[in-house]
């Protein structure tokens, strides 16, 4: 399954997606300004299957600043795109991305990495919930 993650900003997106066995994922040019049609167009033309968005709560789980934004941001974009739109616990995500650019100096923009970190969060909750034989179907 071919899965876009989405790290939400007032001023970008990031993005992420994974491969068709839903096993890697991989930075991808983040959306600058944050348009829902432009994702939609994206989710579209890459045949993404379903879309994460990054739910920025705080460090102990409560709702932020930016959480109401971008659950609303989700709904709209649920409303434009005929696949399923979650959100995931995108805590820490800003900084591991800020770690790898240091670390590997990546050239995908920050928020892209994020996405791809989220991303990677998500695909190994997912796998661990997967019964022996399930996995990469």
């Amino acid at each position: 399954m071919r899965i876009l993650a989405l790290d939400y900003g007032t001023a970008r997106i990031g993005c992420a997606i994974s491969d068709p066995t839903g096993t890697l994922a991989t930075p991808i040019s983040a959306i600058e300004p944050p348009e829902v049609v432009e994702v939609a167009r994206l989710a579209s033309e890459r045949e993404v299957e379903m879309i994460v968005v990054g739910l920025p709560v705080s460090l102990s789980g409560e709702d932020s600043g930016q959480t109401a934004l971008t659950r609303a941001f989700a709904s709209d974009l649920g409303e434009a795109v005929e696949v399923p739109v979650e959100t995931w616990d995108e805590r820490f995500t800003t900084r591991m991305a800020a770690q790898t650019r240091r670390q590997t100096g990546a050239g995908s923009a920050e928020d892209s990495i994020a996405a791809a970190h989220l991303l990677e969060s998500y695909l190994q909750a997912a796998a661990s919930r997967a019964e022996p034989g399930e996995r990469g179907q």
